[in-house]
């Protein structure tokens, strides 16, 4: 059910929403995963990634976790993330924003490339 102050999210929120849907990561794999996906515009440095995560835990979409793999493959200074259940409420009313977006955006450029309105 969408929320009733749908909250636009920038390009690097979004993108960090959709990596925490698959499961918990730490704050490296997650700019790591998003650098990976060559179909994605979004490039995130490190400052950009940690003030987006700071802005994420502030607005409740995602939490910190307490859990740490096995601490002999694991760096204590890594802070691991996951997805709220309102953070995949708001993953899922941006993603339906954008579909609506999508498609008005197809309808006028349609339009635009049939003035005479013949489909």
């Amino acid at each position: 059910m969408p929320r009733s102050n749908p909250v636009i999210m920038t390009p690097a929120a979004f993108q960090i929403l959709l990596v925490l849907a698959s499961g918990e990561q730490h704050g490296y794999d997650i700019m790591v995963e998003i650098a990976r996906d060559k179909t994605s515009a979004v490039r995130l440095g490190p400052t950009t990634l940690y003030r987006t995560i700071r802005t994420l835990l502030k607005m409740g979409l995602i939490e910190e976790t307490e859990g740490r793999p096995d601490p002999e493959l694991d760096d204590q200074r890594r802070r691991y993330y996951r997805l709220t259940p309102a953070g995949r409420e708001t993953a899922r009313a941006e993603t339906d924003r954008l579909r609506k977006l999508i498609e008005m955006a197809e309808a006028k450029l349609f339009i635009e490339l049939n003035p005479d309105g013949a489909k």
